[in-house]
């Protein structure tokens, strides 16, 4: 039953994770653009982690995490990077 429910909610992101591609591609200003590729970052994550409990393999967990921080930190980068045109 489980399965069956984390699968279902797994291709829905997968499906949803195409139309964030979409927006990211075609988006009408860079932030627009931005805020897709977060959300992109972010269901890839929930993904995982819908992987590691639907497989029982809790290493998926860790891998999920690590792309949180990167994801979190690659949209900071970003927003930095177009308010002030470096990142430094």
């Amino acid at each position: 039953m489980i399965e069956t429910v984390l699968r279902a909610g797994g291709y829905i992101l997968i499906v949803l994770m195409f139309v964030c591609l979409w927006r990211a591609g075609v988006g009408p200003s860079v932030p627009d653009r931005i805020v897709a590729t977060n959300l992109l970052g972010t269901k890839a994550v929930v993904v995982l982690v819908f992987v590691a409990l639907a497989t029982e393999q809790l290493f998926f967990v860790d891998v999920a995490l690590v792309y949180a921080l990167i994801n979190f930190l690659t949209s900071v980068g970003m927003a930095k990077y177009i308010e002030k045109g470096k990142l430094s």
